[in-house]
């Protein structure tokens, strides 16, 4: 059975675990890569759909798509996180893996925010997670409007604790986690963010 969610995010294989993601809900990976998060939910009933920038990444999730749920395939599509090609209140989930650090600026995370807010349904669960600046303070380079240097020498947009309560709070979420950071081997930190919008 653990052969079913190989490659999962182990902060995604918990909000499974703990039915906060289940069948028959539509489910929006955004940034889904080569579909890591969602092969076990395509496979099992979840009506899921994604986007990525990157078209070779998503000719795997269309392949398993066409083998397993063809109906799903349409909603397979090649897009940016701050263009997102779907409807307002779509989604009762949305999860956002490793996509928000990738903001140039404030305002390109603002606006890919926005747009992850626009798709999901008033009462959606918002699962999230992004490189952020706590644990880092005094190891990354400040490049100015949120972009860092960080130890393992890539470049990053970082959240800070504040930032995501008061997003939060802006669309009438409430926490359904606290706020949770692991700090990687002193190189980078990542917050996981789970919230339920507000209705």
């Amino acid at each position: 059975m653990l052969k079913d969610f190989e490659g999962i995010d182990i902060y995604v294989f918990d909000q499974l675990l703990r039915g906060r993601i289940h069948p028959g809900q539509v489910v929006l990976d955004a940034g889904c890569g080569n579909g890591r998060n969602i092969n076990y939910m395509i496979q099992n009933g979840y009506h899921v759909m994604a986007f990525d920038r990157d078209e070779r990444s998503l000719e795997q999730v269309r392949s398993l798509c066409a083998a397993v749920a063809p109906s799903l395939s349409e909603g397979i599509r090649l897009a940016d996180a701050d263009h997102i090609p779907f409807s307002d209140h779509s989604a009762d989930v949305v999860m956002s893996i490793a996509v928000l650090h990738f903001a140039h600026d404030h305002g390109q995370f603002n606006a890919m925010f926005a747009e992850l807010m626009r798709v999901l349904k008033p009462g959606g669960v918002f699962i999230c997670r992004m490189a952020s600046i706590h644990g880092m303070e005094k190891k990354a380079q400040d490049l100015g409007d949120g972009r860092f240097h960080l130890p393992d020498g890539t470049e990053r947009y970082l959240c800070s604790e504040n930032q995501l309560l008061d997003l939060t709070a802006k669309f009438g979420g409430t926490l359904l986690d606290p706020l949770k950071t692991t700090v990687v081997h002193g190189l980078r930190a990542m917050t996981t963010w789970v919230f339920q919008k507000g209705s």
